[in-house]
């Protein structure tokens, strides 16, 4: 698929030559290079676009967002927007840092009502993306995507198809057609979660099968994926040549009924997995074994405050660079919740930090995570806040940056050196 709107190019190429202009924030000496944040919206239908929402309303943002991040303050200031019709809410980066997919939850492409990921290509020098093309997600409603570690395939869940995807990634950065597709199917859990704070009516996805997240494990041999309505979390093996998954000899673990995983984090080991449940309101520890893929549930704590009561829906979890600490949203709440890690990796509950705004969809650490910036959807801004790496606390900078329904972010430094890591994937 062509560039949707060729004739806002000029547009991006006229704001993205502020990156070229002599920067006036110091960087900060762990990075180099102009580091750039993209952000992923919910955004309307723009006219002679064909996109279909997806059981979603409209949303108030643009497309893909670009903002310059002052490596000093954390503050975010706005260099250009690549303007989309079709909510491309989940983005994430390949590993050589030239290409930019986004998974867009409200277009609909051919009779089988598929959602579309998109690539880019990234401009070394200013950071602006060049659209390549678009392909089919093998389900409705793309919600979440990441790039395999070998950097050759794009791996895709389909929220509302209840699906995962796995798209090849052509010489020039462009996507191919799947190489395979998998659909879940079992019995979808309760609406009432199991692990649900008192007073909870917490309801959001046991009306049928959600894929929810996707990722490969560190070594890139196992690919997982959450399933809210089944209450799972699937392991594939993955055949990193053809680009196929057969399923591992222990192919599924079961969460509570009605809890909902949604996402989850992989601990810097390799070795220990943080699953967040969307309506139980938990983190679940798993011990990972990378020889056979199985995982063994071993803590579940509450992401809530104690004594709290009422409705909440989770949303992000983060495991700091250093492993010492995890971070969990919550949604309602509006709050992120900080625990530490023990020497096994169990959880100790230390606060909370309110996110400053309405309905926390994600929250990621810049590159040498001094700053962790948080998604506020329904307030329509990003709130930054400075990170203690002794403690692990968070403590707000001041600083909103407006964003119509931002949903994700990821970031790229320009030049940068190969230490820059890459976080919010």
């Amino acid at each position: 698929m062509s560039d949707p709107l060729p004739s806002r190019r000029s547009f991006l190429r006229t704001a993205a030559a502020a990156i070229l202009a002599p920067s006036l924030s110091s960087v900060a000496a762990e990075g180099s290079g102009k580091l750039i944040a993209y952000v992923g919206t919910y955004t309307s239908p723009l006219k002679n676009m064909r996109s279909t929402q997806v059981d979603l309303p409209p949303g108030n943002g643009r497309g893909i967002h670009l903002f310059e991040m002052d490596r000093s303050t954390g503050k975010f200031s706005p260099i250009g927007v690549h303007e989309m019709g079709t909510s491309p809410s989940c983005l994430a980066l390949n590993p050589a840092r030239t290409h930019l997919y986004s998974g867009n939850e409200t277009e609909r492409q051919g009779d089988d009502e598929s959602g579309s990921v998109s690539a880019f290509k990234i401009d070394p020098a200013t950071g602006e993306l060049k659209p390549l093309n678009s392909v089919r997600s093998g389900g409705k409603g793309p919600a979440h995507l990441t790039v395999h570690p070998n950097g050759k395939f794009v791996l895709v869940a389909n929220y509302f198809g209840g699906s995962i995807a796995v798209l090849p990634i052509q010489a020039d950065g462009s996507l191919g057609e799947a190489t395979d597709v998998k659909k879940d199917s079992g019995t979808v859990g309760p609406t009432k979660a199991t692990n649900a704070a008192p007073g909870s009516f917490a309801f959001s996805g046991h009306d049928q099968t959600h894929a929810h997240m996707i990722e490969a494990d560190p070594s890139g041999k196992w690919v997982l994926h959450v399933d809210l309505g089944l209450d799972q979390i699937f392991v594939w093996k993955f055949d990193a040549e053809k680009g196929k998954l057969t399923p591992a000899d222990t192919p599924f673990v079961s969460l509570p009924p009605g809890d909902g995983p949604r996402h989850f984090a992989f601990h810097p080991n390799g070795k220990w997995l943080y699953s967040i449940q969307e309506e139980g309101s938990t983190v679940v520890l798993f011990d990972f074994d990378p020889q056979n893929g199985r995982l063994t549930a071993r803590q579940t704590i509450s992401s809530l405050p104690p004594g709290y009561a009422g409705s909440n829906f989770c949303s992000e979890i983060l495991v700091s660079a250093d492993g010492k600490f995890v971070y969990a949203g919550n949604r309602l709440h509006d709050s992120i919740g900080i625990f530490t890690v023990g020497a096994d990796g169990t959880l100790t509950y230390v606060t909370e930090e309110w996110t400053h705004g309405d309905y926390p969809r994600s929250f990621t650490f810049d590159p040498s995570g001094t700053f962790l910036h948080c998604c506020n959807q329904r307030a329509d801004h990003i709130a930054t806040f400075k990170v203690d790496k002794a403690s692990g606390k968070l403590t707000f900078t001041g600083q909103y940056t407006p964003v119509g329904n931002p949903s994700q972010i990821v970031f790229h430094a320009l030049g940068g050196k190969s230490s820059d890591k890459l976080l919010g994937q």
